[in-house]
């Protein structure tokens, strides 16, 4: 698979402040990866960073094997902030300023604002769209010109779940045509559901990447119940394949390992003298291992 995003070892330091702290990673064409990490962690210091608004203190990049910025710039679309759109003027005047002032895109817009299901609301002026309509419409902008990478940085941020549902869907369309996306993000759902991959960020540092489903399968989860809840409580403690993780009345909730499985461990307890009257995987997401890995990282 062809690597067009190169990042090696970049850092930006604000004075005291170290935002990005020698990150490295690269994306695959069509790949779709999701940015995590909490609020301050730099995300969207690394995405101003690859886009060539920010530089970097140490480190580089390179896009597509050493392309200049400006070569790469136009095969890429973006969006860091939603853009300013004139309120007065209606949505194909406002485009045709985005596509003027890009050098690119100029007989593209009825295309666009026919993909995000804005075409009907062309002659319509800006301030009458919704908040929906409006982070569409700041869609469609990025889209000019059919760029092979796409950008976006919280693109659903402030949207109702109706909103967020219509941008999600737009992103995944994207997707499907074999665009490359880069997405930050704080909500993990959408991440799951969207991304592929995923890097999750703490404090300007990489403290995970990889497949969303390889994360997700890397440990399993599962709820175990019995009688005999002291012989089990005992047993389970020197299994070092499993992790206790809640234990109440009957049912213990189990982390077990990579390479063990549900199948493993009862047969185990079962030649220990326990017999399980229940066994029931529990379906790990995205959010449950963010959780987990930031507070694995507290002293970073």
């Amino acid at each position: 698979m062809e690597t067009i995003l190169n990042v090696e070892s970049i850092s930006k330091v604000f004075g005291s402040i170290t935002a990005v702290d020698q990150l490295s990673f690269k994306v695959q064409r069509g790949e779709v990866i999701g940015m995590l990490g909490p609020n301050g962690s730099g995300k969207t210091t690394t995405l101003s960073i690859i886009l060539s608004v920010k530089q970097a203190s140490r480190g580089h990049f390179s896009w597509f094997n050493g392309l200049s910025g400006e070569v790469a710039n136009r095969k890429i679309g973006s969006l860091l902030e939603v853009p300013y759109f004139y309120p007065y003027l209606n949505l194909e005047k406002n485009l045709a300023i985005t596509a003027l002032a890009r050098g690119r895109g100029e007989n593209d817009i009825p295309r666009v604002l026919d993909e995000v299901g804005l075409l009907k609301r062309s002659k319509s002026s800006y301030y009458t769209l919704s908040l929906g309509m409006k982070q569409r419409l700041a869609l469609a902008s990025t889209l000019i010109g059919d760029p092979e990478i796409l950008i976006f940085d919280e693109p659903t941020n402030g949207l109702d779940p109706e909103g967020i549902a219509e941008v999600r869907e737009l992103i995944k369309s994207q997707a499907v045509k074999g665009k490359t996306i880069i997405m930050a993000s704080h909500i993990l759902d959408e991440v799951e559901k969207v991304c592929s991959s995923v890097i999750i960020l703490k404090k300007g540092k990489c403290i995970a990447s990889g497949k969303v489903s390889e994360l997700l399968n890397e440990k399993q989860v599962v709820i175990i119940e019995t009688d005999d809840f002291d012989l089990l409580s005992v047993l389970i403690n020197q299994n070092n394949n499993c992790k206790v993780l809640s234990k109440e009345n009957k049912q213990f909730t189990i982390e077990i390992e990579a390479g063990y499985t549900p199948s493993d461990l009862n047969a185990w307890l079962f030649s220990q003298g326990i017999i399980l009257s229940r066994l029931e995987p529990k379906h790990l997401t995205l959010e449950s291992q963010f959780l987990e890995l930031v507070g694995k990282t507290q002293n970073l």
